[in-house]
């Protein structure tokens, strides 16, 4: 298994992801993924490059396992300062569908748990 290979292509977005990331404090955001990159990047077939990411407080809480773009991506969020500090006392939902738009929803972490 190649370790890894999505890492490169999320680096290019990690400017607008970080963008995107503050906005969706105050409203769900979403844009579109140049699907060729990823391509280039590695083949899924049919299998495609859908995935779900659930945090809480910058922890991943669903099995992201089996998606290597998944890892990639939650890989380059926890590295990155600003990202952290955002992910910090929050719930965010990040996914990517057929249509290879990337959405992001955050919430904030309830105090009663």
């Amino acid at each position: 298994m190649e370790e890894r290979k999505y890492l490169t292509t999320w680096k290019k977005y990690l400017p607008v992801i970080r963008l995107h990331l503050k906005r969706s404090l105050n409203e769900d955001q979403s844009f579109k993924l140049n699907i060729t990159d990823f391509e280039s990047a590695g083949d899924r077939g049919k299998s495609g490059y859908t995935f779900n990411i659930n945090m809480e407080n910058g922890r991943v809480i669903n099995n992201i396992s089996g998606s290597a773009i998944a890892r990639d991506l939650f890989e380059l969020l926890k590295n990155d300062e600003v990202i952290s500090g955002i992910l910090q006392n929050r719930n965010v939902k990040i996914s990517v569908g057929k249509s290879f738009l990337l959405s992001i929803k955050t919430t904030h972490v309830s105090v009663y748990k």
